[in-house]
């Protein structure tokens, strides 16, 4: 259930029976080639907070963090990049009043490359924030989430080494499957297409996305489709469930 959505005394009903977790995605607003538009980031996570939350049985979905850590794509017009601390700042805050109304488990998770780096390194200074009865635990696999668009594209009769994780074949394919005819298939435009790791994402992350592309794209989008978007929306929710389920279990004696 999205918090927006909900009135402030059906949060509390769901609080009092038990509903103690939220999910809080974040996304980003920046250039993904000649051919996606600059939402794609926000849209896909708005739609992996849902797929996460009925993973996870009783979690609610708080309004996804559109804009992120984006300052190697301000290359590309369009792009709105926050500062680390800017977007430690919004992050705390919204920490601070989930905590205060009730949720227990804060489970942090982006659709944005930019944003996996600054949360993993807040991870700690927002659970500290919250006091004792709330625990804030944050995904933070981005290779990890590389890996599984790989295998759906090659899954779905792809090519997997045209993955790069930036308006590529499966990005491409999840805006196709979230918003369809969105994508301006008259521009596709294929980018970086070596290798991913974390040299690469040091090179990006440090030098800009034109360091490695000079179409803003990393991989290629060419063979992108509604299927393959279908299938990386569905592990990618597997995935991030699994690790939040994971690190909520309770520990033996």
């Amino acid at each position: 259930m999205l918090l927006e959505k909900m009135t402030s005394g059906e949060i509390r009903a769901a609080l009092a029976g038990g509903r103690h977790d939220v999910v809080v995605p974040c996304g980003a607003v920046e250039q993904h080639g000649r051919h996606l538009p600059l939402d794609v980031d926000a849209v896909h996570a708005d739609r992996l907070a849902q797929e996460v939350a009925e993973r996870l049985g009783t979690a609610l979905v708080a309004p996804t963090i559109r804009v992120g850590v984006s300052p190697h794509h301000m290359a590309f017009p369009g792009t709105i990049s926050l500062r680390p601390e800017t977007f430690e700042a919004v992050y705390s805050d919204y920490c601070r009043s989930l905590a205060a109304h009730g949720f227990r488990a804060i489970l942090c998770f982006s659709a944005h490359g930019g944003n996996y780096a600054p949360l993993a390194e807040m991870e700690q200074r927002l659970d500290d924030l919250v006091g004792p009865d709330c625990r804030v635990l944050v995904f933070s696999d981005l290779l990890g989430l590389v890996r599984v668009w790989r295998s759906c594209v090659e899954d779905g009769g792809g090519r997997p080494e045209d993955v790069g994780g930036h308006a590529d074949v499966a990005e491409s394919s999840v805006y196709a499957h979230l918003r369809p005819g969105d994508v301006r298939t008259d521009q596709l435009a294929r980018g970086y297409t070596g290798p991913v790791d974390d040299a690469v994402l040091e090179r990006l992350f440090t030098g800009g996305i034109e360091a490695l592309s000079d179409t803003g794209v990393m991989g290629d989008p060419h063979g992108f489709s509604e299927a393959i978007g279908a299938l990386c929306v569905q592990r990618v929710a597997d995935m991030i469930a699994g690790h939040f389920r994971e690190r909520m279990a309770p520990t033996g004696s």
